[in-house]
């Protein structure tokens, strides 16, 4: 996408605080945009909100809120309610552009923060403003959990052989410039754009070779079985109706299983198949990169 930078805009973000929000903030404030951080409490204020919006009248809105657990009651809150609460408020201040950050994987919608998502994607699809929803691959962040075990000679942990899902990684800088250029772009007008980054597609057992390389070490995998989390979802599941804390483990189970066993790649609509051809690639960071900066800082 080639958008215009010959105007700066007025720009409201939510989420500022979070990772891809700063990034967001960063990159935005770097294009000469005037960005104003909408407090994460004001979502849940009227008034607040508006008092806001008033004085920033914005022209162009982003979201990047999500909500931290997954749990039910907080996607509700934050995934739907929240970014409602922030597109009605976008419409009555004249804003002209809303970009919301998704997720690719609400393409297959098995969590009750995918059915929040996609709630809040219709709405604002059905809105009258012009909108951008992204929905990106897997972050750095999400796969760079394990840095501190191989450093410390651990082996990775994968799911199977580590070969059951694949994604293309994309970094905060690059996504960030991809949402970036969404404002002034008829290219993403009131469009749904998933986006990987530079490819090629990996396996998590790649993704362990690739930092057990950047550590200067020979590859050691322990295999996991994803079964571990239907069987927890089960046990947990038994005491869902009885117990909203219950109820709550059960679907982070799910949440483990999904992650485990789903790649972030865009689903082939004619097979229902992941596809890393059809899954579109952008930016220059990679993730071996990510890894290196990663562990000559710890």
């Amino acid at each position: 996408m080639s958008p215009d930078r010959s105007t700066p805009r007025r720009i409201l973000l939510a989420g500022a605080s979070g990772t891809m929000g700063s990034a967001v903030a960063a990159q935005l404030a770097a294009e000469g945009h005037a960005v104003t951080a909408l407090p994460r409490a004001a979502l849940a204020d009227g008034a607040a909100l508006a008092k806001v919006m008033d004085a920033a009248r914005p022209e162009v809105v982003i979201s990047c809120i999500a909500s931290r657990s997954g749990a039910p009651q907080d996607a509700e809150a934050v995934d739907y309610r929240a970014n409602l609460a922030l597109l009605e408020a976008a419409e009555a201040a004249g804003a002209a552009h809303f970009i919301l950050l998704s997720a690719i994987c609400v393409q297959k919608p098995l969590l009750a923060f995918q059915h929040a998502k996609l709630r809040f994607e219709a709405a604002l699809a059905a809105s009258a403003m012009t909108h951008t929803i992204i929905r990106p691959t897997a972050f750095f962040k999400s796969l760079s959990g394990q840095v501190k075990r191989v450093k410390a000679g651990k082996p990775f942990l994968i799911f199977g052989d580590g070969n059951l899902t694949r994604c293309k990684p994309i970094s905060d800088a690059d996504l960030a410039r991809f949402i970036a250029s969404a404002i002034d772009n008829p290219e993403a007008a009131n469009r749904t754009l998933p986006i990987g980054g530079p490819g090629p597609a990996i396996s998590l057992r790649e993704a362990g070779e690739m930092l057990f390389a950047a550590a200067g070490k020979p590859p050691r995998f322990k295999s996991v079985s994803p079964q571990i989390f239907t069987y927890a979802e089960m046990a947990l599941g038994l005491g869902a109706s009885f117990s909203d804390w219950f109820a709550e483990k059960a679907e982070y189970a799910r949440i483990a299983r999904y992650y485990a066993t789903e790649s972030m790649l865009v689903r082939d609509p004619a097979t229902g198949e992941y596809s890393a051809d059809l899954t579109p690639e952008y930016g220059s960071e990679t993730l071996s990169d990510h890894y290196r900066r990663l562990l000559a800082a710890s």
